[in-house]
This record gives C-alpha cells, sequence and structure tokens, in this order.
C-alpha cells in the first residue's frame, strides 16, 4: 500500500499532490483507470504496443549508441 506521512506544519495539499505524484509513478492511477471500464482486446494490443514504445525510447535513451566510422576515416595525428 502506497502511503506519504504528512510532515509537521506542511499543508494537506501538498501532501495529497506528493501521494497523487507516487501513485502515477508506481502505476496505481493507470491501472485503477485500465479497470474501470471493459477493454477490448485491440485497445489492449494498442495500449501494449504504446507501453513497448516508451520502453523502446527509454532504453534507447540511456544506452550509448556506437557512431557509425567513416569509410578511410583516420585518427588524427598528435
Amino acid at each position: 500500500m502506497t502511503e506519504v506521512q504528512i510532515r509537521k506544519g506542511e499543508p494537506v495539499d501538498r501532501a495529497l499532490k506528493r501521494l497523487k505524484t507516487r501513485l502515477e509513478m508506481d502505476g496505481i492511477l493507470e491501472e485503477v483507470r485500465r479497470l474501470r471500464a471493459h477493454e477490448t482486446p485491440k485497445e489492449r494490443t494498442k495500449r501494449k504496443a504504446r507501453a513497448a514504445a516508451k520502453r523502446g525510447k527509454i532504453r534507447y535513451r540511456f544506452t550509448m549508441p556506437k557512431a557509425p566510422a567513416a569509410a578511410g576515416e583516420t585518427a588524427p595525428a598528435a
């Protein structure tokens, strides 16, 4: 269960914002929205394809792609 401790003197609305942010990061809100209504097989396929594309973008972003070597190019002389 996700929970947020309210700090001394902290407004309740700020604690609610932290809770909503944590629920979003954990994927709980997305799951609740998804389970709220019936999902057709086509919608399920589209959702999974979007999730896979998002994972692929993140994976590509945090990996170092190898730069293609130009033909006939040599290292500069020191």
